[in-house]
């Protein structure tokens, strides 16, 4: 698994979750796992035992450049072989401040940079080989920063025998997120220029990293099934919907997990009380905990969460619209997060207006966020796009009803509330698919009359509680798909 961040070496964002946690979860069903980083300055912070275990020579285009192989083993659980991490340490590249940016914004030499690190997958893959460590099977390569490494693997690595029979499987975690780069930087990836053009990396005058992964990769997985549909249009494609629909067979999707351990309302250190979903008293001290710590009254009301980037694309601009109207029903809004300064005062503007009913936290604090998924009663997600979303999974683990839009993961984990969903007990919350504020509004409105009904309540609550969202069952997925690209000619 190659990848350009992974918790706990370094992170930016969910790509780093699942690169760190999805490892371990396949070690534990019995495979081989070796995870391939680039060794950035945060490593540097982290109380691990790396270890030179070798060089390996990266050719670039300002020729052979030699890169040194930190090694480091995670343990893996009870019986299970611990994960092998390569760390590719090349300091004028990875010893930065930042993993792709810097004060002054992005690297000016991504390109490059990412472009070695996907050179030096290859050399790893070739190490491992020559060192009698792991016969490789598949390479699962994670969004733009390693798509290159598949066109290599089919182009420069031709004359390289064992190479040729491993396998690529490209995730892509945000299609927004694509490694776009001036069309005159196409030198420095090495590659012939025949594959400059539409049929290659070549994307309206761009070069295009994660196109050229869509094109040459074995397979192509999405973190939820419903945004690899999504991705095929234009709507949310940006503009590599016509490369996907070409490859349509062969994109799928996998809802991400989370870490169950650290997500758990029955042993969660960060909460006031814990409860479980056989029994919730706990839930309600959270909730009185929470209005105090926001300087909100104690109250029976229904009190809405929602945590997260404060940008349209999350749909928070619809939430800021709505307000005047949630207040009138007398509920109590909890918003925590930070992004964009406009929205930022908004939802300060409105907590000034009305203090007893909103409390607003401006940033990120880890302990308040699990306090918020334990304290709030719904929680609501109105994004205009959600590859695969976490914030709703761990409200139906904190038993928090989430209200969502009908959207990628959100629409795939969360069970609406519908008269037969109802009836079979299936229902976990509710979705709402017109992107308009009126939408999410009445969408609201229904989920506030059904608080009402305590027993109705319950049985979201506790339904929700009972799906499964942990990373061992993704990584069973992804192990079917594993041996199914294995087994093809």
């Amino acid at each position: 698994m190659a990848a350009s961040e992974a918790v706990p070496y370094a992170k930016t964002g969910g790509l780093a979750d699942v690169a760190g946690v999805l490892p371990g979860e396949l070690a534990r069903l019995g495979h081989e796992v070796t995870l391939v980083l680039p060794r950035y300055r945060s490593f540097h912070t982290r109380s691990h035992s790396l270890r030179i275990v070798g060089t390996i020579p990266v050719r670039t285009a300002e020729g052979l450049i030699d890169a040194t192989l930190e090694e480091d083993l995670l343990p893996a659980g009870p019986g299970s072989r611990p994960v092998r991490v390569l760390a590719v340490r090349h300091d004028p590249y990875f010893d930065r401040e930042g993993l792709y940016q810097g004060r002054e914004g992005d690297y000016p030499d991504n390109l490059a940079r990412f472009v070695f690190f996907s050179r030096a997958i290859i050399e790893v893959l070739e190490f491992l080989v020559r060192t009698g460590r792991q016969l490789t099977q598949v390479v699962h390569l994670h969004d733009w920063q390693t798509a290159l490494c598949a066109m290599y693997l089919k182009t420069e690595a031709g004359d390289r025998g064992e190479l040729q029979k491993m396998k690529t499987l490209l995730t892509l975690h945000n299609v927004g997120y694509q490694g776009l780069f001036p069309g005159d930087q196409f030198p420095t990836t090495g590659l012939p220029a025949s594959l400059f053009t539409p049929a290659g990396l070549e994307f309206y005058g761009s070069v295009n990293l994660l196109k050229g992964g869509i094109l040459f990769s074995d397979a192509v997985s999405t973190v939820s099934p419903t945004y690899a549909k999504e991705i095929m249009t234009p709507a949310y494609g940006f503009g590599l919907e016509g490369v996907l629909a070409g490859r349509k067979d062969g994109v799928f999707g996998i809802t991400n997990g989370i870490d169950v351990d650290s997500w758990n309302p029955e042993t969660d250190q960060y909460l006031p009380a814990r409860y479980s979903g056989g029994d919730l008293s706990g839930k309600l001290v959270c909730k009185r905990e929470l209005q105090r710590e926001l300087g909100l009254p104690n109250s029976e009301v229904p009190l809405i969460g929602a945590i997260g980037r404060l940008t349209s694309q999350k749909g928070f601009d619809l939430l800021a619209e709505v307000i005047p109207e949630l207040m009138a029903l007398g509920v109590q809004l909890v918003i925590l997060g930070t992004g964009d300064r406009d929205l930022e005062e908004r939802f300060r503007e409105a907590q000034a207006r009305y203090p007893r009913q909103i409390g607003v936290a401006i940033g990120f604090d880890e302990g308040r966020a699990h306090r918020v998924e334990a304290g709030a009663d719904m929680l609501v997600m109105p994004s205009r796009y959600e590859p695969c979303g976490l914030s709703q999974l761990y409200s139906l683990r904190y038993g928090t009803v989430p209200i969502v839009r009908k959207t990628g993961g959100l629409a795939d984990t969360v069970v609406p509330y519908k008269p037969r969903t109802v009836q079979e007990g299936k229902a976990t919350g509710f979705h709402f698919d017109e992107l308009s504020a009126d939408s999410l509004l009445s969408t609201i409105l229904l989920a506030v009359k059904v608080y009402e009904d305590s027993e109705a309540w319950d049985s979201l609550r506790k339904a929700g509680m009972a799906v499964d969202s942990s990373w061992a069952r993704a990584a069973k997925e992804y192990a079917a798909v594993f041996r199914r690209l294995v087994a093809r000619r």
